[in-house]
């Protein structure tokens, strides 16, 4: 087989990449060791940065977004019992977030891809990579019973923070950068009426609490648990009744409950490892970097990630052009670690570290059951509620700054 993009991973990335690539007339094939189905279906992210929707509009998968997708213009910090809105789209000029499924925009560029007449290849197994400092790359892989070797001009390596594209470049090639955070996100997925019509995002002194949505009869909630917390320990009754402690305010906001139809624990971790790419491999998206979910910036992130690789790959076989290409991990890496930065600031605010994990230890003269970092944490957030200028920086970080501030 022979093509000129080779890309590894039919998530978001893979498939936006793909996408994009062809709209600028380079062949691509994609590989992706799951099946469509699987892919298709696994809940994942759901807030979508504003210029990730304009994106998908302006390339022509955006039409489902519009119709389906739930654009929101607020976002509400909740703690000591009081409601706190962020006027996402005042604060930003007019720009805003859409709740909209990752398995949804991935349905959305599978199916164009595959009217275009583009080859993705799932249920391959096997994957090795080969030739990635020569000029003539190649990937390696079984694909329904059968050897294949896919010969190419470039590999982009868009299969996650597990895949093989990573591990394929030698450790001494890359600097990693790895964080492991003290506590993880028990998901739920629910068959009920969403109680809000933004995010809650709330501290308690329990830990930790997302209210998201996916659609008007499905929500998407979250509590801070143990690392090494197991979903057994979490019957239905037990969930709904620390959500309903952690969402609680003084003026009786009710959580609409209903059946739990997925359970799922999350760690917490921020990743990036640089440079991300090596000879003829590009990596984009969670192979390259993780980020913790409270910022809802991972699927946003890859997105940009890809966008700027399509755009040097097309001048690099286009145009012959490689300055994009050779520059694609420095633009890049500006944004990410914007990103880790605002996605692990919302995160330390908002969660609660136990005592053991803090650096200087609790205060001895603090409040029962309070320490240095909680007292820390109420200031931040009470400052970031009561000024404008703290309030404009969280939504600028939000909705995603505009293209224009990363080309400056």
């Amino acid at each position: 087989m022979r093509t000129q993009v080779a890309i590894i991973g039919a998530g978001p990335a893979g498939l936006m990449l793909s996408h994009l690539l062809a709209r600028a007339g380079v062949e691509s094939v994609v590989l992706e060791n799951r099946t469509r189905d699987y892919v298709e279906q696994r809940v994942r992210a759901g807030v979508l940065e504003h210029d990730t929707v304009e994106l998908m509009k302006a390339t022509g998968v955006g039409e489902r977004v519009q119709r389906e997708g739930l654009v929101h213009h607020g976002v509400e910090l909740r703690f000591d019992g009081k409601r706190h809105r962020i006027a996402l789209s005042e604060l930003t000029g007019g720009r805003t977030v859409t709740v909209y499924g990752q398995q949804e925009v991935v349905k959305d560029l599978a199916e164009a891809r595959l009217a275009a007449g583009g080859t993705l290849l799932y249920g391959v197994s096997e994957v090795g990579l080969a030739g990635l400092d020569s000029s003539a790359p190649s990937v390696s892989f079984v694909h329904e019973g059968r050897q294949e070797q896919l010969d190419c001009d470039y590999i982009c390596g868009c299969d996650g923070f597990h895949g093989v594209s990573r591990p394929s470049i030698p450790e001494e090639a890359l600097r990693v950068y790895d964080w492991n955070y003290p506590f993880a996100w028990l998901g739920i997925l629910a068959r009920v009426a969403p109680s809000t019509e933004e995010l809650i995002y709330a501290r308690h002194d329990n830990g930790f609490a997302l209210h998201s949505l996916r659609s008007p009869e499905l929500s998407r909630l979250y509590l801070q648990c143990a690392t090494d917390e197991v979903i057994e320990n979490w019957p239905d009754e037990r969930i709904w009744a620390e959500l309903q402690t952690r969402f609680a305010t003084e003026d009786g906001f009710v959580l609409n409950e209903g059946p739990i139809i997925e359970k799922s624990i999350t760690p917490m971790r921020s990743f990036v490892c640089e440079p991300m790419s090596y000879g003829r491999l590009y990596l984009a998206g969670d192979a390259a970097h993780i980020v913790p979910p409270t910022g809802a910036k991972g699927l946003n992130l890859a997105i940009f990630d890809v966008r700027v690789l399509a755009a040097a790959l097309s001048a690099a076989i286009g145009e012959g052009d490689l300055g994009p290409l050779e520059g694609y991990s420095e633009t890049c890496l500006r944004r990410v670690w914007r990103v880790q930065h605002f996605s692990w600031w919302m995160t330390s605010m908002l969660h609660r570290f136990s005592i053991e994990d803090l650096p200087a230890g609790p205060s001895t003269n603090g409040a029962a059951g309070q320490s240095i970092e909680d007292r820390l944490q109420e200031a931040q957030l009470a400052y970031t509620v009561t000024s404008r200028a703290a309030m404009t920086s969280l939504a600028e970080n939000y909705v995603g700054l505009p293209q224009n501030f990363w080309d400056n």
